[in-house]
């Protein structure tokens, strides 16, 4: 059995996959990295319009048989499977230990009209987040919840980062996400589609206690989550039905974000089961 031929580092191929590090190439290509075998096999599971997700995979040799049946559904969905040594793997992917495996894939948002016009349930929406690990830590406890889609609004951190795939561990396959929103809009186009908008903000009037307590949390609802120093401005708080703060009943100062987002939304999420 001879030696398998690996793809050169110097390949078109293996830079046009490093420079989708830097986002306005990402933002130009409309393609992005996803590490790690969960992240690939959940590509491999997803079709961005009709086409598959998952385009070309970059894998080495012994990952290429630890993980033979990932390689051999990515075939035959016609993704581009190149083999390479384990340096050039390194150069592509953006993670201190590769896993061996780092795939390219188109974009997935989805148009945040055909989101409201399937008059989603729960939605999280994400204001000015600027860390891509939070904003893909909130996508996956989105998911975990039950939420018909995350928003993103045009002031947030891209959500195709490296490490807010990373981050979303699958997640951000699973569930309709909108990006580049303005707020208004986003606050506006929710409404209209029948979605109660509750701002969370430590500063909030009412506590999550009182409203799963009032039985008025019910009903469709999107969250507003704000930046991870300094919250919701108020002129985003003003937009909201109403500004919702979890209760802290212990000594701690605060919940960081994806906790606070969690509390949220599987309050919600259990409101609406028992609706």
């Amino acid at each position: 059995m001879g030696t398998p031929e690996l793809i050169s580092p110097r390949s078109t191929r293996v830079t046009a996959a490093k420079r989708l590090a830097r986002r306005n190439v990402r933002g130009k290509e409309r393609r992005f990295l996803a590490e790690g075998p969960q992240a690939v096999r959940e590509a491999l599971g997803h079709r961005s319009g009709d086409e598959p997700t998952l385009v070309e995979l970059f894998t080495t040799v012994e990952a290429a048989e630890r993980y033979a049946e990932i390689i051999g559904a990515a075939r035959d969905e016609g993704a581009r499977v190149h083999l390479a040594d384990e340096a050039t793997i390194a150069e592509i992917a953006t993670t201190v230990t590769p896993q061996g495996l780092v795939g390219v894939c188109r974009f997935l948002d989805t148009p945040f009209d055909r989101i409201t016009a399937a008059r989603p349930r729960l939605v999280a929406v994400l204001s000015n987040v600027r860390d891509p690990g939070n904003a893909g830590t909130v996508l996956r406890c989105a998911d975990a919840a039950g939420a018909d889609a995350v928003v993103l609004t045009d002031a947030s951190v891209d959500v195709y980062n490296p490490k807010a795939v990373r981050a979303s561990v699958g997640s951000l396959f699973h569930l309709p996400v909108a990006v580049g929103v303005p707020v208004e809009t986003a606050v506006t186009g929710l409404r209209e589609a029948g979605v109660r908008i509750l701002a969370a903000d430590g500063a909030g009037e009412d506590d999550l206690d009182t409203e799963l307590d009032r039985g008025t949390m019910g009903g469709p609802t999107a969250w507003i989550f704000g930046n991870e120093a300094w919250g919701l401005p108020e002129e985003t708080r003003a937009l909201a039905d109403a500004v919702v703060r979890v209760p802290i009943h212990g000594r701690a100062e605060s919940l960081n974000l994806a906790t606070a987002a969690a509390v949220c939304l599987y309050g919600s999420a259990r409101a609406q089961r028992h609706g």
